[in-house]
Parts: structure tokens; C-alpha cells; sequence
């Protein structure tokens, strides 16, 4: 049919078969099902969800995005800073909220 299969999940349940792209946003100590795919994007910083600890899992793609709120400016530069020092990580940002676009 030509067309590609793509999700985002928090990855505590085991991904269906027949998935293009996976893409798991991993929250809080909760436990991982799914431990490889395309993207692993982790909010950042998140205490019980440090990078470290996803490190070695086998996705294609590293990514911290910075958590949002009233922190989002400080929050941005951690992250900056943390994927200058570990280049295995790469930042995400939200762009259509950078562009303040609902």
C-alpha cells in the first residue's frame, strides 16, 4: 500500500510486528518492554530517568528533549551541555512550541 508505520511509546508494552519506525519516550522508572528501535527521546532532566541508564540500549537515535514548563530555559541549557559532554546523545527540540505555535 506504500505507506510506513511509525510510533511513539512510553515502551512499557511490547510493540506490535509489522512497525516501520519506533520511536520510545521513556517516563520516570518505569519499566521498558521495548529495549531497541529508531529512536529513543527522553525527556530531560527526569530523576529517575537518567541518560546513563539508556545508554547502551540499541536504538538508532539518541535524543534528549528539554522537559517543558516554567524551567524550559534551564532545562534547554542542561541539556545542551549534556549532549556536548556525551555526543552519543543528540537534542530534540519542540519546534512548533519554539515558534509558539500551539
Amino acid at each position: 500500500m506504500d505507506f510506513e508505520v511509525a510510533v511513539e511509546t512510553n515502551g512499557t508494552v511490547p510493540a506490535p510486528a509489522g512497525l516501520d519506525w519506533i520511536a520510545v519516550s521513556p517516563k520516570g522508572n518505569a519499566k521498558l518492554q521495548i529495549l531497541q528501535g529508531n529512536e529513543l527521546k527522553l525527556v530531560y532532566p527526569q530523576p529517575e530517568a537518567l541518560p546513563d541508564r539508556f545508554e547502551e540500549l540499541a536504538f538508532a537515535h539518541h535524543l534528549l528533549q528539554p522537559m517543558d514548563g516554567p524551567d524550559l530555559a534551564a532545562n534547554t541549557a542542561a541539556a545542551v551541555a549534556y549532549c556536548l559532554a556525551n555526543p552519543r546523545w543528540r537534542l530534540s527540540l519542540q519546534s512548533h512550541k519554539v515558534l509558539g505555535i500551539p
